[in-house]
């Protein structure tokens, strides 16, 4: 008879070959056997309504009939090359089509790194090595973008601090970390720098939404001072709009990095620009010197793209945002109202097509401000969510288009008795 190991045994079996009992993704605690629409299931067979979506790509649901049926039918002709593939241009195309700065892209496998390669991109245009970004800013695992990002300790700016052992010293020298939504700071920092290749950051910096004109003012002063502008849009390209967040703000960057929607759950990102920046990939345009290496084993690979291709196929299709914004302004207000009711101050912070609530009365601006009062009581209510059926980062609500009116009826209740949980606590 075929054994069937229970979550126990699982977290058991993997204590014993993944340092920490993990991926070092998410909790080690639960083990995912499934995923349906909304809905994940553990290895138990506890079911959840899904607001973590494998950290966002899934924004369809899990096993869209028609991205499963593009998958299916690229299998049998071949799962990856190594070699230009026709659905990898294909894809391209559309990403072209569709994002405002991008002239043309190249492909890699995670958005890690396609910002390494934004970065690597923008000293190689301008002949400078210095990178701007923003405290608590997340660009991957590379050691440039593990500097500031999640500092347990304030330091004076523009001083940068690693989060991670292993990075050398001298890259700190490199970085210039700025608080988000200050444009005086930054404009200060360019001011006394004159080796600053580019200002990197996410339109939507986590979960903290940019100030009115605040990326505006960053393509401007980037304009002064002739350096080029990133936004990495792994996480808002195709969330915020079909244009991500350089159509929903009306700001054009001049590279930015797309990922986990345009590969439609499968491992697929890019980097983009105009023709004229995309050139330094191309050896026989800028000669030895300018040349950027890039390569990839999976780059590109028509598995990925299809389902790229079928997803952004399906968001193209009307109403398609009006109703993700529509679950997402549900799920917002069920929260205000019942932490309301019971009288908890709280602050939704983001999208809402991505975002979560702050236990604090405080307007949530940057790294700094945007804490709980007291960690303890976000740490019970997303337990008590989890022990209610909901899914989810500690620090992130992403809503899907397969939430439907019962998963949402269900997640009202399961947040009241969360809000009951803490105001018992």
């Amino acid at each position: 008879m075929l054994k069937i190991n229970t979550q126990s045994e699982w977290i058991a079996r993997a204590n014993e070959v993944l340092p920490a009992g993990g991926f070092g993704n998410f909790d080690p605690g639960i083990i995912i056997a499934r995923g349906e629409g909304s809905r994940v299931w553990d290895e138990d067979g506890n079911e959840f309504i899904d607001y973590l979506i494998g950290s966002g790509p899934m924004l369809l649901g899990h096993g869209h009939p028609e991205v499963m049926e593009a998958v299916l039918e690229q299998l049998p002709k071949g799962m990856t090359f190594f070699a230009n593939n026709a659905k990898g241009i294909e894809l391209a195309e559309a990403i072209v089509d569709a994002v405002p700065c991008c002239e043309q892209v190249r492909f890699v496998a995670s958005g890690g790194e396609a910002d390494m390669y934004a970065i690597r991109l923008a000293r190689a245009y301008t002949g400078r090595n210095k990178i701007l970004k923003f405290e608590g800013g997340y660009h991957g695992m590379s050691a440039e973008a593990q500097m500031s990002l999640a500092p347990s300790r304030n330091v004076n700016f523009p001083q940068a601090v690693p989060d991670s052992a292993g990075i050398p010293e001298g890259v700190a020298e490199q970085m210039l970390i700025a608080p988000f939504n200050d444009l005086e700071a930054v404009a200060n920092l360019l001011d006394e720098h004159d080796d600053i290749a580019a200002i990197m950051v996410e339109p939507l910096q986590r979960i903290i939404p940019p100030a009115p004109g605040y990326l505006q003012g960053l393509r401007d002063l980037c304009d002064k001072h002739n350096i080029l502008l990133i936004f990495d849009e792994i996480v808002t390209g195709f969330r915020l709009a079909y244009g991500g967040a350089q159509e929903k703000y009306g700001v054009t960057p001049d590279i930015c990095t797309l990922g986990k929607i345009t590969g439609g759950g499968f491992p697929l990102a890019a980097t983009g620009a105009s023709a004229e920046i995309m050139k330094h990939f191309d050896k026989a345009q800028v000669g030895e010197e300018g040349w950027l290496m890039q390569l990839g084993t999976l780059s590109g690979n028509p598995v990925a793209s299809v389902a790229g291709l079928k997803t952004m196929e399906i968001l193209q299709r009307d109403g398609v945002y009006d109703r993700l914004r529509g679950i997402g302004s549900q799920l917002q207000q069920m929260q205000v109202d019942a932490l309301t009711k019971a009288g908890i101050p709280h602050h939704i912070c983001g999208d809402e097509t991505l975002f979560d609530v702050y236990f604090t009365d405080r307007d949530c601006r940057d790294y700094r401000s945007a804490k709980h009062d007291d960690p303890q009581r976000n740490a019970v209510y997303n337990s008590a969510l989890r022990a209610n059926g909901i899914f989810k980062a500690p620090g992130k609500l992403y809503p899907s288009l397969a939430v439907t009116e019962s998963d949402l009826e269900q997640t009202r209740m399961a947040v009241e008795k969360a809000v009951l949980a803490i105001s018992e606590g």
